[in-house]
């Protein structure tokens, strides 16, 4: 992980090296804190941040999800982070991650004595997956894990404890040898991937998962407008494990994945490990659209003059 000049903390602009918090914090021990996954883009106007407005409402109603007070509006919030790019002067993609938490206080299950607290963190950062990936593609496993179910916890809210999941599935993925997982649902739909959401083509339909028990991924909704405006049917419906396996072309979508797709999923290859037509043409709509290279996209982008 590349290091930045400074953080933004509760206001206050810290050096990266002295922005610190107690081993007390409530958060750590409990989990209960929230947070976002943004990125800029170097584009041909200078950084560029994708639905900046997007990520930041999520924010805030992950907050009221699990009854966080965020000790900051929205704009204060926005200023915040267009602070923290200019002062860090980036020159390249960054990736920003602003969290609401709990400090230290007391150690009990309820933070009834501890702040809220704000911290925004930001850095170079180009891609979680490389261009080799993001042409060629990468293989999943649909994983012994299975998404949070919606009587047990908040699937709405981007909250930390939400993570310990992902990591499993993740984990479990990496040591079998596959590079992502695919999560069902309780009812044996695929929900998710372990990071992303999960799309696929059937019949020349572009597919994906309701967001019944997931979060509402700004990144799928970004690829179900491209999709649309370009002339391609979209379904949001439940997805069987097996016809996974026989689908046409696939693909995850998240902040960080972008757009990555799938050659093999189960030991099942995907349209011969060739990236499909219909996920290449949203891929590059995609990539246009965050560079600032379509036009009637800018509405999505937050320049930093």
């Amino acid at each position: 992980m590349q290091t930045a000049k400074y953080i933004w903390m509760d206001g206050k602009l810290l050096k990266w090296e002295d922005a610190n918090i107690h081993i007390t914090t409530h958060t750590l021990h409990y989990g209960n804190g929230v947070f976002e996954g943004i990125r800029a883009y170097k584009t041909k106007n200078g950084l560029a941040i994708f639905r900046l407005k997007k990520h930041i409402k999520r924010l805030l109603d992950s907050a009221k999800i699990v009854m966080i007070d965020s000790p900051y509006s929205y704009k204060e919030i926005k200023d915040a982070i267009v602070t923290l790019i200019k002062k860090n002067e980036f020159k390249n993609n960054i990736y920003i991650r602003p969290i609401i938490y709990y400090a230290d206080g007391n150690l009990g299950i309820l933070p009834s004595e501890c702040k809220v607290r704000f911290s925004i963190i930001a850095w170079e950062w180009s891609s979680l997956i490389d261009k080799d990936g993001l042409k060629t593609g990468i293989k999943a496993k649909i994983s012994s894990f299975r998404r949070n179910s919606i009587n047990s916890t908040m699937s709405k809210a981007k909250a930390v404890s939400n993570y310990l999941n992902s990591q499993m599935s993740k984990k479990e993925a990496l040591d079998c040898g596959y590079d992502v997982a695919l999560l069902l649902d309780d009812n044996g739909f695929i929900a998710e991937a372990s990071g992303e959401c999960f799309f696929m083509v059937r019949n020349k339909t572009l597919i994906t998962p309701p967001n019944d028990n997931s979060l509402e991924s700004i990144t799928q909704d970004t690829v179900i407008k491209l999709a649309k405006n370009m002339g391609i049917k979209v379904r949001r419906r439940n997805i069987t494990r097996d016809e996974v396996y026989i689908c046409d072309e696939a693909f995850s979508t998240g902040t960080a994945a972008e757009i990555t797709p799938f050659y093999e999923i189960d030991n099942r290859v995907i349209n011969n490990s060739q990236t499909g037509k219909i996920t290449k043409k949203i891929q590059k709509a995609y990539f246009n659209l965050i560079y600032g290279n379509t036009l009637k996209y800018n509405k999505y982008l937050t320049y930093i003059l």
